[in-house]
């Protein structure tokens, strides 16, 4: 059975708090959207604000291939003719072949927020829903706070339906906007209105008691046939139902057809394109999409994962465009070195037993002291690649020191002095910056410029958090910094008592790193070894 998909990101996803989206951010989401294969683009309230009236104006030269953009809007207010309204006339204005328009099925909202009779409501529907069919638009009609409605006046709740469905509603859409019912009461109501109108039925979840995407499925087995949400559950308050939750379900799990399995193939993608766009992270365990919904960390998890997938992933991360990852950490096994070594083809065949388990042992050591090797890859390399040259070294640091000179009547600057030991002997050097990472790096990089591969090398981020909070300016800190030599970027992390202790580690690891890895230049090991490092 097919089930059409009804994406409100650009609207009821920018209610929510921290989420914000230009008119080109709409712009390049509705064809994101389109490609995913949604059926209809909510793209906005086009009387509400200028920034929507001109979306939808330049919207009009979008070239949609599948999906309908639909503008949003409400009944006619009480006191304006519904061809004299505003809102209304913007509605029709906007020019998309779609009108989603929300009306009171709650009398509590009939009467303390409209402050209008029970029957004066039911003409704003019916009036309101003719106009838009008149003007050619396909109509979906959203029962606003239906479910509270139905709870405390169901035969009126039930009248809002008719007079919708009377006027020539495409769609009667139960929207449940305080997100307060339980799917085992959602249940009971659906089925109602499903016995006793035909046509198309929508469902429209909040989550604010968490089973927004529980409510949906629920809906859909009951014969609803039409399902709102935003990607990434995006939403006033604790969000909407999160539609790429609810397209996977209904594909994997309950058969159904939306979006289609090639298209799903593009969800993950579509999804961290938003949470981009919206300059907000996706959370790391969302369901199906999150970079950690098929990651593994126990060893006792990954030696099964490594046999049999199955075992611990409930559908193939492919299916929804995502993959599978496995995680170093205080606790990994040999299964989870193994797996990450795979990632090293050139490397993996080369660690004997032995190297392998002083690998495992080191990652559960720096782990254990704060390190998080999970997102630092680059350090991670690091001890795959120190273990397989065991004693080898590029430089050997004998001391460094920073001073830092600041005050009101000047600006702060930093000067840093880096000694260290090389092949060709000892090298100091000095170095100003602007701060002491700044000015350390500068200084290295002098100590260093004789050996190739350092000046391809250079910061990109720089992240700083606090391990120990409670121990005040004694806690442990954490400094992870991402680099790139324009071929590839990693991740080196550094942890100290010292902030600019760590910030050293994590900038000595990245250049040992990228020397490292002239030992498998096709100018051969032996000679790499010879010119630029020697073995202790």
């Amino acid at each position: 059975m097919r089930i059409h998909t009804f994406d409100t990101t650009l609207r009821d996803g920018t209610q929510g708090e921290a989420v914000s989206f230009s008119v080109e951010d709409k712009i390049l989401i509705s064809q994101k959207l389109d490609e995913l294969g949604i059926d209809y683009i909510e793209g906005g309230w086009p009387g509400s604000n200028p920034k929507d009236r001109e979306f939808f104006a330049r919207a009009r030269d979008l070239k949609l291939k599948h999906a309908k953009l639909t503008a949003f809007g409400s009944t006619r207010f009480a006191k304006n003719p519904v061809e004299e309204d505003r809102n209304v006339r913007e509605l029709v204005d906007a020019g998309t072949p779609v009108v989603a328009i929300f009306g009171k099925s709650w009398d509590l909202h009939v009467h303390r927020a409209l402050g209008i009779s029970l029957e004066e409501n039911l003409l704003l529907i019916s009036e309101t829903v003719a106009y838009l069919k008149a003007h050619g638009k396909e109509v979906i009609y959203d029962a606003e706070h239906f479910f509270d409605g139905y709870i405390h006046n169901r035969e009126y709740a039930l009248q809002t339906l008719e007079a919708a469905k009377a006027a020539g509603a495409d769609v009667l859409c139960l929207c449940d906007t305080n997100g307060g019912t339980l799917t085992e009461f959602l249940i009971e109501i659906v089925r109602d209105v499903r016995s006793k109108f035909e046509g198309e039925i929508g469902i429209h979840p909040h989550n604010d008691s968490d089973v927004a995407v529980a409510n949906t499925l629920a809906a859909v087995k009951e014969g609803v046939t039409h399902v709102q949400g935003c990607l990434n559950g995006y939403g006033e308050r604790c969000g909407n139902a999160n539609l790429a939750s609810v397209i996977a379900n209904l594909e994997l799990k309950l058969g159904y057809e939306t979006i289609g399995p090639d298209k799903l193939q593009g969800l993950t993608s579509v999804a961290r394109y938003i949470a981009d766009l919206a300059n907000l992270q996706i959370p790391r365990g969302q369901a199906y999409v999150g970079p950690s919904a098929f990651a593994h960390k126990g060893g006792i998890h990954v030696s099964a994962v490594l046999k049999d997938s199955k075992t611990y992933e409930h559908i193939a991360p492919e299916l929804v465009g995502n993959r599978q990852r496995v995680l170093v950490s205080d606790l990994s096994g040999r299964s989870n070195v193994d797996y990450m070594l795979r990632e090293y083809d050139s490397l993996a065949g080369r660690l004997n037993n032995e190297a392998r388990r002083a690998l495992v042992d080191r990652v559960k050591e720096a782990e254990y002291q704060g390190y998080d090797l999970e997102a630092a890859d680059g350090t991670f390399e690091l001890f795959i690649r120190q273990a397989l040259y065991p004693g080898v070294q590029f430089f050997d640091v004998q001391g460094y020191e920073v001073m830092i000179v600041g005050g009101r009547a000047k600006s702060t600057r930093a000067t840093a002095t880096v000694s260290i030991g090389t092949r060709s002997g000892d090298s100091i050097e000095t170095a100003h910056g602007q701060g002491p990472v700044n000015a350390l790096d500068t200084c290295l990089r002098k100590c260093l410029a004789a050996l190739p591969g350092v000046s391809q090398v250079r910061l990109t981020d720089y992240k700083v958090r606090i391990l120990d909070s409670k121990k005040g300016t004694a806690a442990k800190t954490r400094v992870l910094v991402e680099w790139t030599d324009n071929e590839r970027s990693w991740s080196t992390v550094g942890v100290s008592e010292d902030v600019i202790e760590a910030s050293w580690e994590a900038l000595v690891s990245a250049l040992q790193l990228e020397l490292m890895r002239l030992l498998e230049t096709n100018a051969g090991t032996d000679k790499a070894v010879a010119d630029y490092c020697w073995t202790v």
